[in-house]
C-alpha cells in the first residue's frame, strides 16, 4: 500500500486529455451499465454549516474499486481555511487489499467536478458560445474556468460573479497574465442575460438566478446542489428548460439542483436524461440553437474512480 500527499497527487494528474478522456468514460459507465454505484452516504452538519459525502462504486473491468470522504465546511473560508477536505481510498478489486491512500484534501473532487463540468458543458451548449458566466468566487469556480478553458480550444470569456465583488476581483485578479479571459461581472441579472453558458457554482439553499433572465439558446451546468435543500435555480427555469440532463438521475431527483421542481411535480421522471446516454449517443442532446439546457451534476463515484485510476496509473512501478 502506498500513500500519496496532496502535493504528490497534483503532480501527477491536472486538467489533461487523459483526466478529460476519464472522466468522460466515468459519465458514459452509468449509461452502458458497467458502473456498480450504491447509494450516495450524506451525513449534514447544520449546526456548523457543514455536511460531509461518502461515495463508493466499480467500474467492470477496472483493478480497482474506490471509497471516498468528502467534506465541505463552508464557514472555513472565514477562518482562512479551504472550505472542502477529503480522501479517496483505492481498494483491489482482485484481492481486497487497499492498494493506496490519496490524502488529496479535497482537490481531487474538486479537479473531477471542473472536470466533469466542462464535459458536460461543452456536451450540451451551442456550439458558438462565447459568454461564460461562473456565479460564485470559491474553489469551484476556479476550476470550473479552468477546465472549460481547457477544453474550449478556442478564446472564451468568463464573467465571475459572487455576492462579495471583493472575492469576485480577487478570482479575476488570479487569471491576470494568463490566456484565459476572467472579468467581474457587478450584476446577477446582467450576467445571465448576456450569457451564453451559466455555471452555477454554489452552495446555496435559496434560489437565486430567475428564470427571466435566462435567454433562449442558453445553456446552465449547475453543480452547487449536491445536497438536500440546496438550490440554486428558481423552480420555473427548470420547469421552462427543453432538456434537463443529469449525471444520474436517482441522485439528481433526490437531492439535487432538480429535486425541489420534481418533488412539486413541475417535470417527470422521464424527462431527465442521463448525460453518459447524451455523451455515447444513445439519447439526443440539444435540439436547436434557441433550446434551454440545463445539467444538474450531483457527482458521480465513477468521477472518483477515474479520477483515482488516472493518477495511480502515473505513480511508477505502482501494481493494481
Amino acid at each position: 500500500m502506498i500513500s500519496l500527499s496532496l502535493a504528490q497527487l497534483q503532480e501527477l494528474v491536472s486538467i489533461d486529455a487523459a483526466a478529460i478522456s476519464a472522466i468522460t468514460d466515468a459519465y458514459v459507465a452509468v449509461a452502458d451499465g458497467r458502473a456498480n454505484v450504491p447509494p450516495v452516504g450524506y451525513l449534514g452538519l447544520p449546526a456548523q454549516n457543514a455536511d460531509c459525502h461518502i461515495k463508493y462504486g466499480y467500474i467492470a473491468g477496472d483493478p480497482i474499486f474506490v471509497v471516498k470522504i468528502a467534506s465541505g465546511f463552508y464557514d472555513n473560508p472565514k477562518r482562512g481555511l479551504p472550505s472542502s477536505s477529503g480522501m479517496m481510498i483505492a481498494i483491489s478489486a482482485v484481492t481486497g487489499a487497499t492498494v493506496a491512500i490519496l490524502n488529496d484534501e479535497g482537490w481531487l473532487t474538486n479537479l473531477r467536478t471542473g472536470i466533469g463540468g466542462a464535459v458536460a458543458t461543452f456536451a450540451l451548449c451551442r456550439p458558438d458560445s462565447e459568454v461564460f458566466a461562473v456565479l460564485g468566487t470559491g474553489t469551484q469556480a476556479r476550476f470550473q474556468i479552468r477546465a472549460a478553458a481547457a477544453l474550449a480550444k478556442r478564446p472564451v470569456q468568463f464573467l465571475v460573479w459572487g455576492r462579495s465583488v471583493q472575492k469576485a476581483r480577487e478570482l479575476a485578479d488570479e487569471f491576470a497574465g494568463s490566456p484565459i479571459d476572467v472579468s467581474v461581472a457587478a450584476d446577477l441579472e446582467e450576467a445571465c442575460r448576456s450569457a451564453d453558458v451559466i455555471i452555477a457554482t454554489t452552495p446555496s439553499t435559496t434560489p437565486y438566478v430567475a428564470s427571466e433572465w435566462v435567454t433562449p439558446g442558453t445553456h446552465i451546468t449547475a453543480v452547487g446542489a449536491d445536497a438536500p435543500g440546496k438550490q440554486e435555480l428558481d423552480l420555473a427555469l427548470v420547469a421552462r428548460a427543453d432538456l434537463l440532463v443529469a449525471d444520474l438521475a436517482s441522485q439528481s431527483l433526490d437531492h439535487g439542483e432538480f429535486a425541489a421542481a420534481f418533488q412539486a411535480g413541475l417535470f417527470r421522471q422521464e424527462d431527465c436524461l442521463e448525460l453518459g446516454a447524451i455523451l455515447n449517443g444513445s439519447k439526443p442532446g440539444r435540439g436547436s440553437s434557441d433550446a434551454i439546457t440545463i445539467a444538474d451534476l450531483t457527482g458521480l463515484a465513477t468521477q472518483d474512480i477515474a479520477i483515482t485510476r488516472t493518477a495511480l496509473q502515473r505513480v511508477p512501478d505502482l501494481v493494481m
